[in-house]
């Protein structure tokens, strides 16, 4: 067997040069995927950078106020945590109870980078529940959560927890710094890929076949993360992005490997030596792989329209575990079967049958007679089909976009205790203030107006004194609502704040006020997704629909694709919205509460469906 390459394989072009230098050299491709991954992982870990928990909304009111506090109230330009206390037996008023909130916030001030801790019974910078049994204190450090390292976030629940010992007083720790770090659960990636290694080993019949996609789908997966370190170091990338990236990369990463890999069983089939069967593989099905890749990365980057940087950055995060797919499908996989060849087969399941390569061969299989039933009766399936979709979609109608909160964390988290705690203690609106900034530089007198025309608005349930700088030119004033953060009760009162009791309140005024804080600035996230959402669905559509036109030569076809990738679509948000929002089949999950669709899901859900359905 000549292990030198067919001359004719250099008529077809350059992916097919590609994959015999690959194929015929599979040594030396290894090693140089081997010094390359060093590398690249090398330099992720010695530069990259740090991902970061933030959510700017540029030309959003939220963003303003932010920008407003940051510039006037730089001494509070930190974010703050909250040790949450809560007495089982008695009150917060027992000696032992001082004793123990005492010494938790002694520890918490010895923390690196906090410059203060509040007192609850002083009422300053912390409170306690008018039963007495609930009581919090705020703990205040010098730089933003997002650049707060997790170290110190972890120091400081140990050093409170250490602090108190063991004490029949409830301690738990919630607050923005402590939002900003938890702890890292990978249980949905090993399922889905525990999930997807069964699949393969029933369709592909072997467990050889079902590892080589496997693996170098970890890899590519491994490359565009280490990708995405390098680039933190340049910009930022929001927590979630690595989250999205990985589910992403191992969806695309096994499917492209598997087009490549059943093509090269088919070319064994048919005669061809490991080698050039490779080669003939990657040079047939790899074209699919670079034109799906491409269409992913292109429908992803529609991403960008929103106008969102942690949204069009999600994108990014995304779009480098798809390219690394892309590369080592047509670069690493061509090396690996023609080092396997003919042991694609090994680790064979017990009757199982290998897919013939040639048409008529497997004409009773399954797939086979549901192909001629489905071709029997179009016009009927096509009805029934329809009509499921239908029924699946219908609740999508009643969608609602938003931003998860520690409402929402699992329910044996710091955390999530004491979410549940404070919202029992201090009322559902105590965990999501919004935090109103006035620009009274002109009119002394604004704070004032806007307080108390805040404090008669039925969705308010507390208006905190305000806070002036040292200049008397910036106030900020804390709005406790009725409402949890997530409800459209809160959305409804910010929306009537924002556009009728403060405007109302200044009226022939110079002065200038700002709604913000974080649940101002997920509803600003969500509204400005929803209102971009038109001009998306134009650009995602007219690119895969142009994108299918110029490979197949036909509008038709593009049509058709961009119209069942839409109803696939609402089949699945109404199927969300079922289950995570109106509670359908929740325990069934683990789910303990509802809450609003994550905002930027929609969009980058619909990035991803149109840019796979090409592959189809």
């Amino acid at each position: 067997m000549s292990s030198s390459p067919p001359a004719q394989d250099g008529k077809r072009g350059a992916l097919t040069a590609l994959a015999r230098a690959c194929a015929y050299h599979p040594v030396r491709t290894l090693a140089i995927w081997a010094t390359t991954l060093v590398a690249i992982v090398l330099a992720a870990n010695t530069f990259g950078g740090a991902l970061v928990n933030e959510f700017a909304i540029p030309g959003s009111e939220s963003q303003s106020a932010v920008e407003l506090l940051q510039e006037k109230f730089p001494e509070r330009a930190g974010d703050s945590a909250q040790i949450v206390f809560a007495a089982d037996d008695g009150t917060l008023a027992d000696e032992s109870a001082r004793a123990d909130i005492a010494a938790a916030s002694a520890a918490a001030m010895d923390v690196p980078g906090v410059t203060g801790v509040g007192d609850p019974y002083a009422g300053k910078g912390g409170g306690i529940s008018e039963d007495g049994t609930i009581g919090f204190v705020d703990v205040q450090f010098e730089q933003p959560a997002a650049e707060i390292d997790d170290a110190v976030v972890e120091q400081l629940e140990d050093d409170v927890r250490a602090a108190v010992g063991d004490t029949d007083l409830q301690v738990e720790l919630g607050g923005t710094v402590m939002d900003s770090v938890q702890p890292e659960s990978h249980t949905s990636e090993i399922l889905g890929l525990v999930a997807a290694m069964v699949v393969l080993l029933i369709v592909l019949g072997s467990a050889m076949a079902m590892a080589i996609p496997i693996t170098t789908a970890l890899i590519s997966v491994g490359l565009g993360m280490s990708l995405l370190t390098i680039a933190a170091r340049f910009t930022d990338f929001n927590e979630v992005t690595p989250i999205l990236a990985v589910m992403i990369g191992l969806g695309v990463g096994i499917d492209y490997a598997l087009f490549i890999v059943t093509r090269f069983r088919q070319a064994l089939e048919d005669g061809e030596d490991p080698k050039q069967a490779s080669v003939t593989a990657t040079s047939t099905a790899g074209r699919a792989v670079l034109f799906a890749g491409a269409t992913v990365a292109v429908s992803i980057s529609g991403l960008a329209v929103v106008g969102i940087p942690f949204v069009t950055k999600l994108g990014m995060g995304a779009a480098m575990t798809v390219v690394g797919a892309v590369v080592t499908a047509v670069t690493l996989l061509p090396a690996l079967l023609a080092l396997v060849g003919h042991r694609i087969d090994w680790g064979r399941l017990p009757g199982a049958r290998r897919r013939a390569a040639k048409r008529g061969d497997d004409d009773n299989g399954v797939f086979q007679r549901w192909a001629r039933f489905v071709t029997r009766h179009p016009k009927a399936l096509a009805l029934a089909a329809l009509s499921v979709v239908v029924l699946l979609a219908l609740p999508a109608t009643d969608q609602r976009l938003g931003t998860a909160d520690a409402g929402t964390n699992p329910q044996d988290t710091t955390t999530r205790k004491a979410y549940d705690l404070l919202a029992e203690g201090f009322g559902p609106g105590f965990n999501g203030p919004l935090l109103v900034a006035v620009d009274q530089s002109q009119d002394p007198q604004a704070t004032e107006k806007v307080a108390s025309a805040i404090t008669d608005d039925p969705g308010v349930a507390t208006v905190v004194t305000p806070m002036v700088n040292e200049a008397g030119d910036t106030s900020q004033i804390p709005v406790i609502l009725t409402s949890s953060p997530q409800s459209e009760e809160t959305a409804d009162t910010l929306h009537r704040l924002r556009d009728d009791v403060i405007p109302q309140a200044l009226e022939g005024s110079s002065a200038e006020a700002y709604v913000g804080g974080a649940t101002a600035s997920y509803e600003d996230i969500a509204s400005q997704i929803d209102s971009r959402m038109g001009w998306f669905l134009l650009y995602i559509v007219g690119i895969t629909c142009l994108i299918l036109t110029m490979a197949f030569r036909s509008i038709v076809i593009a049509v058709k694709a961009a119209l069942t990738t839409m109803l696939s679509a609402a089949a699945a948000f109404g199927a969300l919205t079922a289950v995570f929002e109106w509670g359908w089949f929740g325990s069934a999950i683990g789910l303990d509460v509802t809450g609003p669709t994550e905002s930027f899901i929609p969009m980058l859900v619909l990035s991803i469906l149109f840019g796979l359905s090409m592959d189809y």
